[in-house]
């Protein structure tokens, strides 16, 4: 209760929006060469400091209450208590997922905000690990990592890229390990599927694949994506023929498969695929259990995935998300994670789902996310954020780990 009051104490009797709005000026907004522009941005930093010092001095543990005031609002603020309460830790270790998550096509016109950027270099220089957890390739995530949080934090030794949903991890000052090539540690047999379609997956597409998509540049799934604005009405109806004729084309790379009992197979496992093969007129009437044992075993392997109008994917059900985010882990040695996971897709699902099994971390996702990641946010801890807020989350979970310093005496 202590802990309580003096946050409504804090939010009560100081004014901490406006602590805020010149904490992220002062942050934000960094001094530039302009006379004018440096005398407005350090009227901001003494103002910033006075209003801190008022709080510091009207609270035991003063600094940390100017902290969390200065980071997060009233109901973000709150929300952190109500988490450390209920978990009793904070959170050591961020994995989060970019496109769709930390930003978005439809709310940051596709860059990671500002403030996002910043609250991550925050979280870094407070020791937490940061593991980015995606699907795309190594080369594209180093790229807007390095520009976006610098060269010096990517390659400071506690910063993870988990890419292609989990074939690789690279992190960059851990020697031998700095890129693990987890897709190395598959047996032949599925490792001979992966070859035969990267090698005909675009040569022997039908005319309007071949030049309605292109091949991601990945090191080892093969992601057909479209050649159109993400989820435009032509993006959706290449994608939906993508799917049937990646399909196939997995059926024809298995020995003894047909197309029939392929589509069966995913189209029981995923409502998703089953609803594209039936609008597209393929959904075979073939029993399940018609799909012989080496087959069977084969496809159960191998995944699928349909996102409409985005991609049509075959990766490996060996190497997922969770798999390298466990990797990652042991790379940065975080031996006991209780971890912060952002995430918007069915890849994602699957880290969050891990780590409220293990009791090893909370998860959040955007308002827009798939309908079974949002049904695990709000059955957990109801962590939803507009699009493109990711930043949002972020406060709550500074705020939650002051909190936490404040019990463990630091």
């Amino acid at each position: 209760m202590e802990r309580y009051d003096r946050l409504y104490a804090l939010y009560e009797e100081f004014d901490a929006a406006r602590l805020r709005a010149y904490q992220d000026f002062v942050d934000l907004f960094p001094p530039v060469d302009s006379p004018v522009a440096l005398e407005h941005w350090e009227r901001a930093s003494d103002e910033l400091t006075n209003l801190k010092d008022g709080i510091e001095g009207a609270f035991p543990e003063g600094a940390t209450f100017a902290d969390i005031g200065a980071r997060a609002s009233r109901e973000q603020a709150f929300s952190g208590l109500d988490l450390y309460t209920k978990y009793e830790r904070d959170v050591n270790v961020l994995v989060l997922d970019v496109d769709e998550t930390l930003r978005s096509a439809g709310g940051t016109d596709n860059e990671i905000p500002r403030e996002t950027l910043h609250l991550l270099t925050e979280f870094h220089e407070a020791g937490t690990p940061i593991v980015i957890c995606t699907g795309q390739t190594l080369e594209n995530v180093k790229g807007f990592l390095i520009q976006g949080l610098g060269n010096e934090l990517v390659h400071s030794g506690a910063v993870s890229i988990v890419y292609e949903a989990g074939t690789g991890v690279f992190t960059p000052g851990h020697g031998p390990d700095t890129k693990r090539l987890l897709y190395d540690d598959l047996d032949e047999d599925v490792r001979n599927v992966f070859d035969s379609v990267r090698a005909r997956v675009l040569p022997d597409a039908p005319e309007a694949v071949r030049t309605g998509c292109h091949l991601q540049g990945n090191e080892f799934n093969v992601t057909l994506k479209p050649n159109f604005e993400t989820g435009s009405e032509a993006a959706v109806e290449i994608i939906d023929d993508a799917l049937v004729y990646v399909l196939d084309l997995l059926a024809e790379s298995i020995p003894d498969a047909t197309p029939d009992q392929v589509r069966t197979f995913y189209a029981d496992t995923d409502p998703e695929i089953e609803g594209v093969l039936r609008d597209a007129g393929g959904l075979p009437a073939v029993d399940d259990t018609e799909i012989p044992p080496a087959v069977r075993d084969l496809v159960e392997r191998i995944d699928v995935a349909y996102y409409e109008g985005d991609a049509a994917e075959i990766a490996s059900r060996e190497l997922n998300k969770v798999v390298g985010v466990r990797s990652a882990f042991e790379v940065l040695g975080v031996d006991d994670p209780f971890a912060l996971v952002m995430g918007d897709s069915k890849s994602d699902l699957r880290v969050m789902q891990w780590v409220d099994e293990h009791d090893a971390g909370i998860s959040a996702a955007p308002e827009h996310s798939s309908t079974r990641v949002l049904e695990h946010v709000w059955n957990t801890d109801n962590l939803e954020f507009d699009r493109g807020a990711a930043g949002d989350v972020l406060r709550t979970v500074w705020a939650m780990n002051r909190l936490a310093e404040l019990e463990n005496g630091m």
